[in-house]
C-alpha cells in the first residue's frame, strides 16, 4: 500500500502548498538524513571512476539498501559535482568531501557551505590527508558549517592531531594514519594503539566528539576490532569502492556494526 501523508496536496490551498506542504516535507526528509546512529559507516567515493556520475548513484543506492536492511547508518561522500545527484537519489546521509570557509562571493574554485547544503548534503569531510588544511582554516570551516547546521567529520593523521581537532567540537574526528590509506592493511591491526589512544585523548578533551577509524579497512573483522578498541564507526573508501563486490563488503561491515 502506498504511503499517504496526513494532508494531500489537493486538501491544502494552493498558497499553503507553497508555504507549508513542500517546505515541511523537504525539512522532514533532511531531518531524517541528519539522524546519524552510531556506529556509522562513512563511505568516501574519492575521485574513483567506479563512483562517478550514475555509478555514484548506484553505489549510494546499494548503501541505502544495506543500511536499511541491517539498521546501520551508512553515509556517503561523493564528488562535489555528484553531490546533488546522489543526495536527491538516495535516502541516506550525504557528505561533501571538502568545504571552504568562505561566504558566497568572489571565490572562484572554492566550495561554499551554502552550496553544499543547497545540494542536499548534511555535512562535510574536512582535512583529509589528501586535502590537508591549516588548523585555523579547519576551525573557521567548522564554524561556518555549524552556522548552517552542517555536520563535520574532520580527519587526523595522529592521535595528537585528533586531540587538537576535538577542541574545535566537530561532530566526528576520523583518525587515519596516511601511510595505511589504500594499503589494504587496517589500522586496527597494524596500529591498534592509534585507535585506543585517539579515543582516550579525544574524550579527555571533548566527550561529545565521535571517533571514527580509517585507513586500510577491508574486512568485517577490521571493523569489529576498531569498535572493540572504542571507535564509533569507520571512514572507508577503496575497500568498498574498488572491491569486486561493493555490496558484499558493505554487508560484511554492517553486520560487524550490528554485532559489536
Amino acid at each position: 500500500m502506498a504511503r499517504r501523508s496526513l494532508l494531500s496536496k489537493e486538501q491544502i490551498p494552493w498558497i499553503g502548498r507553497i508555504f507549508f506542504y513542500y517546505p515541511i516535507t523537504k525539512w522532514i526528509s533532511r531531518l531524517l538524513k541528519m539522524a546519524l546512529i552510531f556506529p556509522i559507516i562513512l563511505l568516501n567515493f574519492k575521485t574513483y571512476l567506479e563512483s562517478q556520475g550514475e555509478r555514484a548513484v548506484a553505489l549510494a543506492k546499494v548503501a541505502e539498501r544495506v543500511g536499511k536492511e541491517y539498521g546501520v547508518t551508512i553515509a556517503v561522500a561523493p564528488q562535489i559535482v555528484d553531490l546533488k545527484l546522489v543526495a536527491s537519489s538516495a535516502e541516506i546521509p550525504v557528505f561533501s568531501q571538502h568545504a571552504d570557509p568562505y561566504k558566497p562571493g568572489s571565490f572562484t574554485g572554492h566550495i561554499s557551505c551554502e552550496a553544499i547544503k543547497q545540494a542536499g548534503a548534511v555535512g562535510s569531510i574536512l582535512n583529509h590527508s589528501e586535502h590537508r588544511l591549516r588548523i585555523d582554516v579547519v576551525e573557521e570551516t567548522i564554524e561556518r558549517c555549524r552556522s548552517l547546521e552542517l555536520m563535520t567529520c574532520v580527519c587526523a593523521n595522529t592521535s595528537t592531531v585528533g586531540k587538537a581537532l576535538a577542541a574545535l567540537s566537530p561532530e566526528m574526528v576520523a583518525v587515519e594514519p596516511p601511510e595505511l590509506i589504500g594499503s589494504g592493511v587496517s589500522v586496527s591491526k597494524a596500529k591498534p594503539e592509534v585507535i585506543s589512544d585517539s579515543v582516550r585523548m579525544i574524550r579527555e578533551v571533548n566527550e561529545d566528539v565521535h571517533v571514527l577509524c580509517g585507513a586500510g579497512v577491508t574486512t568485517g573483522e577490521d571493523v569489529k576490532t576498531a569498535l572493540r578498541l572504542g571507535a564509533e564507526g569507520i571512514l572507508v573508501a577503496s575497500g568498498v569502492v574498488k572491491s569486486k563486490d561493493p555490496e558484499k563488503v558493505l554487508r560484511e561491515f554492517a553486520e560487524a556494526c550490528q554485532r559489536r
